[in-house]
């Protein structure tokens, strides 16, 4: 399974490491993704979604079914 936000869509991202000597070399920025199961009620059913730190802190305060509605209409979840 790739490391995508299953909400809000974000990946990883490729930039560079730079030496003191200022000399570049490819690198991989990888999303702070956190596997966590979320309760329902609407459904009721737990649903586990890979998830950002980010999108988690967005559940936190607008809710899962907010959440998920939002994430229907942007087509990053099903």
């Amino acid at each position: 399974m790739s490391r995508v936000c299953e909400l809000t869509g974000k990946k990883a991202m490729v930039g560079n490491n730079v030496s003191h000597a200022m000399n570049k070399t490819k690198r991989k920025f990888n999303a702070n993704l956190i596997k966590k199961r979320f309760y329902i009620p609407e459904e009721d059913k737990w649903v586990t979604l890979k998830v950002s730190t980010a999108a988690l802190k967005t559940i936190n305060k607008i809710g899962i079914t907010a959440a998920l509605k939002e994430a229907r209409a942007k087509g990053f979840y099903k």
